[in-house]
């Protein structure tokens, strides 16, 4: 914005490099250019301010596919005057003479221009396509077909102004129609997504059998190894026992012979006892065989009464009486016939 300072006689104006001025004196154009600072009497003036940097517009309109589906369009434009002196002739530019504000709003008239251009070249493109195509082709082409637009419409040239640069941000459709265009990819994803699921719980079944096949086969080593180690147990248990039969027998029949041995020790022992004393008694007996019988009964009695400890009666017939009185006279004959 330009800046005025007023003074008593006259004001001063001051203006950017970036701003163009027009000033008027008496309707008759005294100065045009950029950055200008002069003196002038407000009394009778005309001033008028034209930016000339760039600007941005930015645009949101609503244009129908060719079946007639909705379809939103998002974007910007950037825009500067080319010709300061022809668009002051098509717009009001005008400030205050004292404080330098624009008296209108011309950069809304040139907004809306530039807005109802976009909308026409953007819905020319809209229409030739259906809603599918234009979504698929995306950004690129909208874009395109309003720089083409811009650049074959004498409009904007025609009011002193330049296209800058065009840029299409989004592309997007209702959201009924956005629903029911996600729908079938929604679906196919999801159907894609319910085969990993599935293909993911097969491939775990498959790992899971084969876990259990190999747990089988684990089961069924290890049953073969333990009917091995059952079979060794019982033909280790099987040598013991004959080793242990074996031992018992080599010591039953050691044990055998020992006592044969024994047996046989003691029985001639026993015999050669037996005979020693069959010998004794021949040879007693031949020594007695000469004796008279009344010394062998004398004798038979000395032995009785030494086996004897002590008598308690003693019953004597007359028989016994002259049984022993015989015996008597008999031996005292045998001895008075030795003398």
């Amino acid at each position: 914005m330009a800046q005025i300072k007023r003074y008593i006689i006259a004001n001063q104006l001051r203006a950017e490099a970036s701003q163009h001025i027009q000033y008027f004196r008496k309707g008759v154009l005294k100065k045009s250019g950029r950055g200008l600072s002069f003196w002038f009497d407000p009394t009778g003036a005309s001033l008028a301010e034209v930016p000339m940097n760039d600007r941005e517009l930015i645009f949101m309109i609503k244009g129908q596919s060719s079946d007639y589906q909705d379809l939103a369009v998002q974007g910007s434009v950037i825009w500067r005057v080319a010709d300061a002196d022809k668009i002051a002739n098509r717009i009001d530019f005008g400030i205050d003479v004292n404080k330098g504000v624009q008296l209108g709003k011309p950069e809304d008239q040139i907004k809306s221009v530039l807005t109802g251009l976009v909308r026409a070249f953007a819905d020319a493109y809209l229409k030739n396509k259906s809603v599918r195509e234009l979504l698929e082709a995306g950004l690129s082409p909208v874009q395109a077909a309003i720089a083409d637009g811009f650049g074959a419409d004498p409009t904007v040239s025609g009011m002193g102004l330049e296209v800058v640069s065009i840029r299409v941000s989004a592309l997007t459709p209702s959201a009924e129609l956005s629903r029911a265009l996600q729908a079938p990819t929604f679906e196919s994803l999801q159907q894609k997504a319910d085969e990993a699921t599935f293909a993911r719980r097969a491939l775990a079944v498959d790992k899971e059998r084969a876990i259990a096949e190999n747990e089988l086969q684990n089961q069924i080593a290890l049953a073969a190894r333990r009917k091995d180690l059952i079979a060794r147990e019982d033909a280790n248990a099987r040598s013991e026992a004959e080793a242990q039969a074996a031992a018992r027998r080599i010591s039953i029949e050691a044990e055998s012979k020992a006592k044969i041995i024994s047996a046989e020790a003691e029985a001639k022992r026993i015999r050669a006892v037996e005979q020693a004393a069959a010998d004794m008694e021949r040879a007693r007996m031949e020594a007695i065989a000469d004796v008279p019988p009344a010394v062998l009964f004398a004798l038979a009695a000395q032995q009785f009464a030494g086996k004897l400890e002590r008598i308690d009666s003693l019953n004597v017939s007359p028989d016994m009486l002259a049984g022993l009185a015989q015996q008597a006279r008999a031996l005292l004959a045998a001895q008075s016939a030795e003398k």
